[in-house]
């Protein structure tokens, strides 16, 4: 058995017992489903349809939604998809904790806190936005696996942060996918169901986050609805397009304005802009930028501006919109007229606003 569990988290298809007959927590695993009225490695029963034990882990926003839907379906008698609903959270430094734990109490539900998971028997385990490598052992307590619900197109952004990136690096299309998880290891599991959706302009990290955590908790839903058939028709991850969407640091805020366009500072703003405060050096002191919003065009179509230093960085008093204007990195001359930024800078507890421009002729 320990050989078969060694090649059950490669890229080809699993073995199985004695004689090549795939056991019920094999057939599991492998996407395959499970054995009808078989029994798993531990004896326990395994069931073929619902209403299923589920045991949750989640943490933040994106992860309460998905619990939401899960205690939503248990409380539903009629469908009868959830019988058991329990949760598995971290440890947080704040008295109200992390939102899934918020939301797991005031429902009533078991809260555990890692690596406590409980000793209770269940059918599948979910995850969604949890951030704990997951061992071999746990995975292989649940007949049927354990499912990931990651709000990126794998492969594209696998890791902590794909949301954040996917705004910051200014993608047009995004999406959810259900995918199953594998042992020390994030997100490079089979995908069980994928829904890709148009990243909405100048969305921030934040609104597209809500829009892919309802979208995650209903196919989610789907596919428990059928899990047994959802599992046998999972796919491997392609090899190709495969990136990564590592935590954000403090110094990600940093904007440099001679390597930096405008667009990219606006990116960057809608990225973490409501995680951490974007900032800036001004006269050597670190100025904190609070809000960007997009300035008219006819200002940097004053005349008063022509003639002004081409340096990035490079700042001006525009007297009537009562805004600093400051260069970024020139791109080409095409860009002279594109659109620019503005900032709320905090400096000494009084409020300035930063306009942030890539066009010559924003010299500001």
């Amino acid at each position: 058995m320990r050989v078969l569990v060694r090649r059950g988290w490669g890229p080809r298809p699993v073995g199985g017992g004695p004689g090549g007959r795939p056991s019920p927590q094999w057939r599991a695993l492998a996407g395959l489903g499970a054995s009808p009225g078989g029994e798993d490695g531990r004896g326990v029963r395994v069931r073929e349809k619902p209403p299923w034990r589920v045991l949750f882990f989640g943490t933040d926003r994106f992860a309460r939604e998905a619990l939401r839907a899960l205690h939503a379906a248990r409380e539903n008698k009629e469908e009868e998809l959830i019988e058991n609903l329990e949760v598995v959270t971290v440890p947080s430094p704040s008295p109200k904790g992390l939102p899934v734990k918020q939301y797991a109490v005031q429902s009533q539900l078991p809260v555990y806190e890692w690596p406590d998971v409980g000793s209770g028997e269940y059918d599948v385990g979910v995850v969604a936005s949890f951030g704990r490598l997951l061992s071999e052992a746990l995975i292989l307590k649940f007949p049927y696996g354990m499912l990931n619900v990651h709000p990126s197109c794998l492969p594209r952004w696998r890791g902590p942060a794909p949301i954040i990136h996917t705004v910051l690096h200014g993608d047009t299309v995004t999406g959810v996918t259900i995918m199953q998880i594998r042992p020390k290891r994030f997100d490079v599991g089979p995908i069980i169901k994928q829904e890709t959706v148009p990243v909405p302009p100048k969305s921030t990290a934040k609104e597209l986050e809500a829009m892919l955590s309802r979208l995650g908790a209903d196919m989610l839903i789907s596919v428990l609805k059928n899990l047994p058939e959802s599992l046998s028709k999972g796919r491997q991850q392609p090899t190709e397009g495969v990136t990564h969407a590592p935590k954000i640091s403090a110094g990600t805020s940093c904007i440099k304005w001679e390597e930096q366009t405008s667009e990219q500072i606006f990116r960057l703003y809608r990225a973490i802009g409501n995680i951490i405060p974007l900032q800036t050096l001004w006269m050597d002191n670190t100025i904190k930028l609070l809000d960007l919003v997009e300035v008219n065009s006819s200002i940097l179509t004053d005349p008063k501006l022509t003639g002004q230093p081409v340096i990035p960085g490079s700042v001006i008093y525009h007297k009537q919109s009562q805004i600093l204007l400051v260069r970024c990195k020139v791109i080409c001359m095409e860009h002279l007229l594109s659109s620019v930024g503005a900032a709320v800078m905090v400096r000494n507890s009084e409020r300035t606003r930063i306009s942030t421009t890539s066009e010559l002729a924003a010299v500001q």
